[in-house]
C-alpha cells in the first residue's frame, strides 16, 4: 500500500492570509501566530489581506486562490456570540463559504476563524493564555499545500 503524507517543508511556498478586521485585537493575534509559523517554515514573501468582517473572508479567499499565485490561503477571524442569532448565521455561512472556495478552486483554504461564546475563550485560543489557533492552522496549510502538490504531481506523471 502506498501512503502519502504531507510534510512541513514550506520552503519556496506561497501563502496568503485573509483576516477579518472585526474583532481585530483577537484576529491580529491569530495573524501573528500564522505569520510566526510560516516564517519559521521559510515562507517568504507572505501577503496579508484585511477584509471588513468574517462574512467577507470566503470571497476574498476564493479570488486569491483563483489567481494561481498561492499554494494555500488561510482565513483568520473571530466571531463572538452575542444576544441575537446573527452569530449562527455568520458562522455557518463563513464556514460553508470557505469550504466551497477550497473545493471549487482546488487550493487549500484553511478555516482559522474562532467561533466562540466569550472574549475569554477567544483569548485562550489566540495565544494570550494558551496555544494560538493561527499558528496551528498555518501548519495545516503547509501540510495541505504539500499534499495537493503531491497529488498534482502524481496525476501529471500518470
Amino acid at each position: 500500500m502506498d501512503v502519502v503524507e504531507g510534510s512541513l517543508d514550506a520552503a519556496g511556498g506561497r501563502f496568503a492570509l485573509v483576516a477579518s478586521r472585526f474583532n481585530q485585537p483577537i484576529t491580529k493575534r491569530l495573524v501573528e501566530g500564522a505569520y510566526d509559523c510560516l516564517r519559521r517554515h521559510h515562507v517568504e514573501p507572505l501577503v496579508l489581506y484585511w477584509v471588513p468582517g468574517a462574512f467577507e473572508l470566503p470571497l476574498m479567499a476564493k479570488k486569491l486562490a483563483q489567481t494561481g499565485l498561492y499554494d494555500a490561503v488561510i482565513c483568520l477571524g473571530a466571531v463572538i456570540r452575542g444576544e441575537t442569532p446573527h452569530f449562527d448565521y455568520v458562522c455557518s455561512q463563513v464556514a460553508s463559504g470557505v469550504m466551497h472556495a477550497g473545493l471549487e478552486t482546488g487550493v487549500p483554504i484553511i478555516f482559522s476563524v474562532l467561533t466562540i461564546d466569550t472574549v475569554e475563550q477567544a483569548e485562550a485560543r489566540s495565544g494570550i493564555k494558551g496555544g494560538n489557533i493561527g499558528f496551528q492552522n498555518a501548519l495545516a496549510a503547509i501540510e495541505m499545500a504539500g499534499l495537493v502538490r503531491q497529488v498534482t504531481r502524481v496525476d501529471v506523471m500518470g
